[in-house]
């Protein structure tokens, strides 16, 4: 039983003419026919009585006639749900993000997400990089919010920019007045640092072996916050992302650039390169792109 043969049969059923219903389906009317001729042979029971130019539903037909406009109604409601989904904005976006972009980057975005579909609902999922990546894969996630490198050939990973890693010190450390500050001036301090189940506790651990020091880790924390209260109250110093020290309205900590090597992160967005993405997931990565070009030209 075929979506098509319904329309048919409900069409004749409509106008109790073959010739009517083909114009109305605008299909030729033996094309019409067959199709029905089809139906009743599958159902093994004449829906029509065949009165000349006229046909009457028989009992068969009219135990049909009632489920099939339901089902047919049923479909179009389907399709015009999908249609919204696409052009009405109506629907969710599921975004992963890893806890130190999502609460800098997001929010403004989300903002201007609602404004422009307030039917529409993006959903956050905060988890660190491998959880966010596996639900990328799973299509559980629409987007995923992440920082570099990124390994997954079911992924497409897409650059956009670069967030500088700021050095963090109490008001009152030495170093906060210091005209220039180095990495080997760093290399003498206690650190604060991110656990390395955290990809940005790795990219610190990394960097500073590229400039060849270890560095000296006091202690470890699972929260970015937590790590600058840490510094604040005077235990360490830490590198901190860009857009999360320009959020920072504490009096209580100083950031400041490096001199020399500038340590930075990558950010990136990824989908799943197989599935489809909707107009609702488009138009909220173009959102992040916007928010990621803002926050380079603040650099």
């Amino acid at each position: 039983m075929e979506l098509h043969q319904l329309r048919y049969f409900v069409a004749v059923a409509d106008s109790g003419n073959f010739t009517r219903a083909a114009e109305h389906c605008l299909v030729a009317q033996p094309s019409l026919s067959q199709q029905v001729i089809k139906l009743e042979k599958e159902l093994g029971q004449p829906l029509f009585d065949r009165l000349g130019r006229r046909v009457q539903l028989t009992e068969a037909g009219r135990a049909l006639y009632d489920r099939a406009v339901s089902i047919l109604a049923d479909v179009d409601e389907a399709k015009r749900r999908v249609v919204d989904v696409g052009e009405s904005g109506v629907g969710e976006v599921h975004v992963g993000a890893i806890p130190t972009i999502a609460p800098y980057l997001l929010p403004a975005v989300f903002k201007q997400f609602h404004r422009r579909f307030p039917n529409a609902s993006p959903v956050l999922h905060e988890n660190l990089t491998e959880a966010t990546i596996g639900g990328v894969v799973a299509g559980q996630l629409d987007v995923g919010l992440l920082a570099m490198p990124i390994e997954n050939d079911q992924l497409v990973v897409e650059t956009l920019g670069h967030d500088e890693l700021l050095l963090v010190t109490s008001a009152d450390h030495p170093l906060a007045d210091k005209q220039r500050v180095t990495m080997a001036d760093v290399a003498e301090q206690p650190f604060v640092l991110l656990s390395e189940t955290h990809c940005l506790g790795e990219q610190i651990v990394s960097f500073c072996g590229h400039q060849s020091c270890r560095p000296l880790v006091s202690c470890h924390s699972a929260q970015l916050l937590t790590v600058q209260e840490l510094v604040a109250l005077g235990h360490g110093v830490s590198l901190i992302p860009r857009m999360a020290a320009v959020m920072d309205r504490s009096r209580t900590r100083k950031y400041r650039s490096l001199h020399g090597a500038r340590p930075s992160r990558t950010l990136a967005l990824v989908w799943h390169k197989h599935r489809h993405r909707s107009p609702l997931v488009m138009a909220f990565q173009e959102m992040v792109r916007a928010a990621a070009g803002r926050l380079g030209q603040a650099e």
